[in-house]
């Protein structure tokens, strides 16, 4: 693709970038193929293609993003389906940031839009504050109808009907592995998930010990900044990626870590790109080997292998649908490690339909897009549903809450699978 930015514009490194991968672009149009708004909507403007198009002229051109610009960014998932698919190895995650960024700094939204972004921003990254917005949705549910806004429905949609107890896992600590040591691993416990879900990191920490690691849980740790970023709001995302890589550090300064395990693919997704993020920053070393050690707990223990169960025996044999989470698949292109474990582990393991297509969860997209959000829901229920499984696995907490609001099959991660399977207890979502 052609490009046209001035020499004094490329000195600025977010437009000299955006102009690297811009030109990478051959306009082929492959990626269309593979975006669940394109596929929804069939308008171009909804398409890969069409967004870098709206991008590029934007950047450019220098001026303010207007509304129509804005509208068709905000509908991207971010889901990266388009640089799995795109043969010309077009960064478009990282144009998309150039772009939100420059949509943050010049584009006055309307203010119930600005209300919501600054409430979601403050509340989803703070363990306390979500649990405690949780417990208001619940009450606020039997009124959903008088809601004027359809965003604030689907957050209340989205609401569990019960939250867990905090674990006790939760705090800073070290456990030592229950089998010869073989690894020093720091566990990312994640920010919403320990107030949606305590059994997933539970459940991490149980089948690591048994696999010989020994799990650190590192002091003062919080959200990783997925959550902000993935909103375009760059300065709270770097805030929080800064105090978590500062955290990993001292851990691993400590004593050298051989891997910063992630069971929340979402997360995952932004740690490794912590280099990128921070290229020319002052914690840009620290940044790159926190990035360079983070590995999705699937991809750790397919390189270094499941436990076995203390007593030789395993979970009772069921037919699980394994749901592919955009951020590990695309982002992270982790894609056999999590299904050829689930057949080790025993169970019978079959994949939907259009597995590369987003359930519509990502992040935040649930909450601010519902409509198309709860469309690709529906498709994706129907796919899951038509291979009639027992069990519902995933490896990302938005995904399960996402899928889990629209069946009675359990939804469970893939991690309490393989506890379950190694010695472990049955996953509580599971009827005994």
């Amino acid at each position: 693709m052609r490009t046209e930015f001035t020499a004094d514009q490329l000195q600025d490194p977010g437009l000299a970038e955006a102009n690297k991968i811009l030109r990478a672009c051959v306009h082929c149009g492959f990626c269309t193929a593979t975006c669940p708004t394109f596929l929804i909507r069939g308008d171009e403007l909804d398409s890969p293609r069409g967004r870098i198009y709206l991008m590029k002229e934007m950047l450019e051109s220098g001026r303010p993003a207007d509304e129509k610009t804005v509208t068709h960014i905000d509908r991207c998932l971010g889901c990266l389906a388009c640089m799995t698919t795109c043969p010309s190895g077009v960064h478009y995650a990282h144009l998309l940031e150039v772009g939100k960024k420059h949509i943050a700094e010049t584009y006055r939204r309307p203010w119930r839009d600005r209300a919501l972004r600054w409430m979601l921003a403050r509340v989803l990254p703070h363990q306390g504050r979500f649990r405690l917005a949780m417990f208001g949705a619940k009450l606020a549910r039997p009124f959903r109808r008088l809601m004027p806004d359809a965003r604030l429905r689907a957050m209340l949609d989205m609401a569990p009907p019960s939250l867990p107890k905090p674990s006790p896992n939760d705090d800073a600590q070290t456990f030592a592995p229950t089998t010869e040591k073989r690894a020093r691993v720091a566990l990312m416990i994640g920010c919403a998930q320990r107030a949606l879900n305590t059994d997933i990191n539970d459940a991490t920490i149980r089948l690591l010990r048994r696999a010989g690691c020994e799990v650190v849980i590192p002091k003062d740790f919080g959200c990783c900044g997925a959550m902000t970023l993935h909103m375009g709001r760059e300065g709270d995302g770097r805030a929080s990626a800064r105090a978590a890589i500062a955290s990993l550090i001292a851990a691993d300064r400590a004593e050298p870590l051989d891997a910063v395990i992630i069971n929340t693919s979402g997360c995952g997704t932004t740690i490794k790109d912590y280099g990128h993020l921070f290229a020319g920053d002052g914690i840009e070393a620290d940044a790159t080997r926190i990035a360079a050690l983070a590995q999705d707990v699937t991809e750790f223990l397919a390189t270094h292998g499941l436990p076995d169960a203390p007593d030789g025996s395993r979970a009772q044999p069921a037919r699980v649908a394994y749901h592919s989470a955009c951020s590990l698949q695309h982002g992270q292109q982790i894609k056999a490690a999590p299904q050829t474990l689930l057949r080790q582990a025993g169970f019978e393991v079959v994949e939907p339909a259009d597995p590369h297509l987003c359930c519509g969860s990502a992040g935040t997209y649930n909450m601010l897009q519902p409509e198309l959000s709860g469309e690709l829901k529906r498709r994706k229920l129907e796919n899951i549903a038509a291979t009639a499984p027992q069990i519902i696995a995933a490896g990302n907490i938005g995904c399960m809450v996402q899928i889990g609001s629209g069946t009675e099959t359990p939804v469970v991660h893939t991690v309490e699978l393989l506890d379950w399977a190694t010695g472990g207890p049955r996953p509580s979502a599971i009827p005994g």
